[in-house]
């Protein structure tokens, strides 16, 4: 079991932020239903906890996020590179310091509050009929994220052909 200790100031800030910039990327994926998918956040983040997490994910949903808006990216196109670069800083921080298992953790709950935020709203429609649960951009978000959970850790080699 992996304690909070176990990392530095700079390490956990990553850690506890990066699934609340994942969150924000949902949101600028499309535009409209942005107060529905900012209540999911925290739906998503409320939903993990009552599933009882390790040590490790108890202290990451323990910690609100600090994100504020001197270091916050400045705009959509931004929030597409930084967003992503911070989950994949957050997984090597892991990948060095916790267990297998805590990262497994932690890479669903991230992937809960995005796929939660990115069915918060249907997009399209007319006054609630039609439309659909997750547009095209938001899944290419949620494409993003599942490809960097499945990338190998930076720590390993490249597979041998």
């Amino acid at each position: 079991m992996t304690q909070k200790a176990a990392f530095n100031a700079e390490e956990w800030s990553t850690v506890v932020n990066a699934p609340a910039l994942t969150a924000m990327l949902m949101i600028a994926a499309s535009k409209g239903g942005t107060v529905r998918e900012t209540v999911a956040i925290g739906k998503a983040y409320q939903s993990v906890r009552e599933q009882h997490p390790g040590e490790l994910m108890r202290a990451v949903l323990a910690s609100p996020p600090g994100i504020d808006r001197a270091t916050a990216p400045g705009g959509p196109e931004e929030l597409r590179r930084a967003a992503p670069a911070q989950l994949r800083q957050a997984l090597a921080i892991l990948d060095n310091l916790a267990t297998p298992e805590e990262v497994v953790e932690y890479k669903r709950f991230v992937y809960a509050v995005a796929d939660t935020v990115a069915r918060a709203h249907k997009e399209g429609g007319f006054l609630g009929f039609g439309g659909t649960q997750v547009s095209e951009h938001e899944q290419a978000a949620l494409d993003e994220i599942a490809a960097l959970f499945d990338a190998p850790p930076p720590s390993a080699p490249p597979a041998a052909d």
